[in-house]
């Protein structure tokens, strides 16, 4: 069975069981501030689990895309080592909220695992959990006398709270959970060992096929349990994983899930899979972290330095290493296989089509990007084993190159051991357990129970009708961070904040209470269908009513520029052509930043277009055309614009000025007259086929502009306040120009009388013709004079110091047949002299130089030279 046919057999079978088929979540998350990405498929419904929202189908199904490469489900060192773990997955799942509990889920996956798919129950497995005395729960009796009316009671297993009870984090909904394993070894195998014992052993052929997740209770903030008012289901069953027990295989890699992919690797790098060990490795970790890469990057995600970016780098960073040190690749490859993965599961996930060229170019230019890092490191890396006395390499050395360069330290210990050296790995893991600390102690935050005030209040957001409210505050929690010390987080029964979203950064402003005491709030974020109000102090009686104040000058100017992006958007549309899709955006009370795709950098003239554009909408007076509840498909259909790498429910809000038309959630100015004034404060590359403009409006552009006229006239008084200070400007830029030559050519004739003096000042030592000295020469005319020197005179040994501007220069010429017969190195001898001058450097054996900041130690550097060759 093929596994596209799997996906809907799958999908379909649920279906028929009232379920309703759900679209896969993005696996980037933009409103969870707990998670990075989407690591399990109960991620999109978590607001239904903690009570904030109400499903509209109580049973639902769906095949999520996750990733596991963070945080505590972290698979990334696994993958590709072992032919079952994956950093992007599709989890295959049902759902209850509140509707069917065990009974029907455990015999709902027997049904399909084994009447539909077909699947021999004598290679079964099932667990149930064993109970835990600390939490004060016992076994699960109630899955245990469901399971034992269809499995005999010796395949039903007891396992630990680790294997067997699925919490969401350190608080929140959980509960026992139920594990379907599958015993897919040959018979002599079998008859050696029982399956049973293979059970949660990291055994690659008796695996965890379905996870089924019983959530009855709800874990505080003390460690406690208390018993859940609405119980659900979640399960998860591993898509590759089904795939590779129903196309009876042993390694999900040899599933038509990879087998597309390994197979065009295996033509462009012209290599064989299943030959060698370490070449199967590389081409299982290729495989799977380009679907994860290309997934990412299609959910809006690009690699970058930081935060989720950051993780998508390291990923795609492993594979190519992998090519680099494995398969011999040293140019750009990977990004040639998204064309295959998109063909393959375009279907199923028609974001990879749609942005296919995106994801080729970016991983391109990620791959040219890493692979000079490689080069760079492998040069440090050599002056690293070059200058070490011993053949021990220090992990501290190492861990610089690996943080600061990113080289991986992997690929250090194999180029080591291939040159007779060793690593000092302790010393490493020492380094790298301070840098986690230090992230770890930085990120670390700790959040009291939520303390309900009021259970029947329906939160409600306002705020595009109202910057002023009276509230109640129906709950609040204490959150200690290591960052941002001791926080409060309100929840209010109605709110006129806008919380952080869709780019645009979330509003500030203030509670009163009738007493007239004020209470500030600094933030604004939306977490799991909550709106959260941040303040620094807990206002004083809770239980009254506040009157809540939106700081109304950030708001105007945060949507002053969000209505500028939609116009920013158009405008880029219509000049660049229609290949333009915004790629991300922050909106701020200060500024406007837009991301958007585009393959070759934006001409002076079509910026000026652009801002004409947009400058020209603000003048037309276009008014807001707003429509709060439409259905998705009548939206698209009407022309809005949909951003890629969000998730709209079935009624959206658009938003139009003019023929501008998005869907959006965020504030707008009420007609485009309020922006004022856009323009365009710099354009730039983010990624490959990616762009960036910042831009401003309103106030900054006023203030903006008058800085810009300000400088102006400064710059005419300079020039005596010419009539044409730009010709002013011209003329003194030519006359600058004549000048620098006039000194050059006044250098030259400088170093030519200074050669002319060293040469007749060299002494022989030992066969070498030498010569130390201090003289008044830059650091280029050193370097020229060095080697002019060096081409007249045979054996020549010459240190030369300089000092310019308070700053010591040294540098170090040695013939190249010297430099061998002797074996001199000039890199080497100018990081000795360097430290009598404060500095360092380096260079090539036969010539280097040194920089300080101590001209005073240049004398005793140039004495100290001639030990060299005496």
């Amino acid at each position: 069975m093929k596994s596209n046919e799997i996906r809907s057999k799958f999908l379909e079978f649920f279906e028929s069981k009232k379920h309703q088929i759900v679209p896969s979540a993005p696996m980037v998350i933009k409103d969870d501030p707990t998670l990075m990405f989407t690591n399990a498929g109960m991620n999109q419904f978590k607001e239904y689990f903690l009570g904030n929202a109400t499903p509209k189908n109580t049973r639902a199904t769906d095949t999520q895309k996750c990733l596991r490469v963070s945080g505590k489900h972290n698979d990334l060192e696994e993958v590709g080592k072992d032919t079952y773990h994956h950093t992007m997955f599709e989890m295959l799942g049902n759902w209850s909220f509140g509707d069917y509990f065990k009974k029907e889920a455990i015999a709902w996956a027997w049904e399909l695992l084994t009447e539909v798919f077909k699947v021999n129950p004598e290679i079964l497995y099932v667990t149930i959990f064993e109970g835990d005395e600390e939490d004060g729960i016992g076994k699960d009796e109630e899955a245990y006398n469901f399971w034992k009316e269809i499995v005999p009671e010796k395949r039903i297993l007891l396992g630990n709270k680790k294997d067997n009870f699925w919490e969401m984090g350190d608080q929140g909904p959980c509960g026992p959970a139920s594990e379907i394993h599958i015993d897919i070894r040959s018979e002599e195998e079998k008859a050696k060992i029982s399956g049973k014992e293979l059970v949660n052993q990291d055994h690659p052929q008796v695996v965890e096929i379905w996870n089924l997740v019983f959530i009855q209770f709800n874990r505080k903030a003390d460690g406690s349990l208390v018993e859940l008012p609405n119980k659900h289901i979640d399960t998860g069953m591993g898509f590759e994983r089904l795939c590779m027990v129903l196309q009876d295989v042993k390694s999900n890699y040899d599933t038509d899930v990879f087998t597309p992919i390994i197979r065009e690797i295996q033509t462009i790098t012209n290599s064989s899979y299943g030959k060698s060990e370490e070449i199967d490795i590389a081409i299982r970790v290729i495989a799977d972290h380009v679907r994860a890469v290309a997934f990412a990057i299609a959910d809006g995600q690009l690699p970058s330095n930081n935060g989720a970016g950051y993780v998508i780098r390291r990923i795609l960073r492993r594979a190519i290493r992998y090519g680099f040190t494995f398969l011999d690749q040293k140019k750009p490859f990977i990004y040639k296989l998204v064309a295959t993965l998109s063909q393959q599961m375009g279907a199923a996930f028609p974001e990879l089509k749609k942005q296919k060229n995106l994801c080729e170019n970016v991983i391109k230019e990620e791959e040219n990007s890493f692979l000079k890092t490689l080069d760079q490191g492998l040069v440090l890396l050599d002056q690293i084993i070059e200058n070490s006395a011993t053949k021990e390499i220090s992990g501290k050395k190492a861990f610089e190159l690996y943080d600061t360069f990113g080289f991986p330290i992997d690929l250090t210990a194999l180029i080591l051991n291939e040159r007779g050296f060793k690593l000092n790995e302790t010393e490493f893991e020492e380094e790298l357990q301070k840098q986690k600390e230090r992230s770890r102690s930085a990120a670390q935050t700790k959040a009291e129970d939520w303390q309900i005030l009021r259970e029947d209040d329906e939160e409600e957001f306002i705020g595009y009708d109202s910057l002023e409210a009276q509230v109640n505050i129906t709950k609040f929690r204490k959150v200690e961070s290591k960052k941002d010390g001791t926080l409060y987080q309100l929840v209010f029964n109605l709110t006129p904040f806008y919380p952080e979203g869709g780019g645009q950064v979330g509003d500030k402003g203030y509670l009163e209470s009738s007493n007239g005491n004020v209470t500030y709030i600094v933030d604004t974020k939306k977490e799991n269908n909550q709106i959260i109000h941040i303040a620094k102090n807990l206002p004083e009686n809770l239980d009254g009513s506040f009157k809540a104040v939106v700081d109304a000058k950030q708001r105007a100017r945060s949507a002053s520029n969000h209505s500028a992006t939609h116009l920013l958007h158009q405008a880029l549309r219509s000049i660049l052509g229609t290949h333009v899709e915004q790629k991300g955006s922050m909106v701020h009370s200060g500024y406007l930043r837009f991301d958007f795709s585009h393959f070759s950098k934006v001409s002076a003239e079509e910026l000026k277009q652009v801002e004409n554009f947009v400058n020209a909408r603000i003048r037309e007076n276009l008014p807001l055309e707003e429509n709060r509840k439409i259905a998705y498909n009548e939206a698209i259909e009407q022309g809005a614009i949909a951003l890629f790498g969000e998730k709209y429910g079935d009624a959206v809000r658009t938003i139009r000025f003019g023929d501008s038309m998005e869907l959006c959630g965020g504030t707008h100015v009420k007609n485009t007259s309020e922006i004022w004034h856009f323009k365009i404060i710099s354009e730039g590359a983010v990624a490959s086929g990616v762009r960036r403009i910042e831009a401003i409006t309103g106030d900054a552009a006023k203030d903006f502009l008058t800085q810009q006229s300000e400088n102006f006239n400064q710059i005419k008084a300079l020039f005596k306040n010419a009539k044409d200070p730009i010709k002013a400007v011209n003329d003194l830029q030519d006359e600058n120009s004549a000048l620098k030559k006039e000194i050059e050519t006044l250098l030259k004739e400088k170093a030519k009388n200074v050669k002319g003096d060293l040469k007749n000042e060299l002494t022989e030592i030992n066969g070498v013709q030498f010569l130390a000295k201090q003289v008044d020469l830059d650091g280029g005319a050193l370097k020229d004079l060095s080697f002019q020197l060096g081409g007249e005179v045979e054996n020549l040994f010459l240190l030369l110091g300089s000092a310019n501007n308070g700053k010591a220069i040294i540098s170090c010429y040695i013939s190249k047949d010297l430099a061998e017969e002797k074996g001199l190195n000039a890199g080497q001898i100018v990081r000795e002299l360097g430290k009598h001058i404060q500095g360092g450097g380096g260079g090539q054996a036969f010539f280097a130089t040194a920089g300080g900041k101590n001209p005073d130690g240049i004398a005793k550097a140039l004495e100290e030279g001639k030990k060299f060759v005496s």
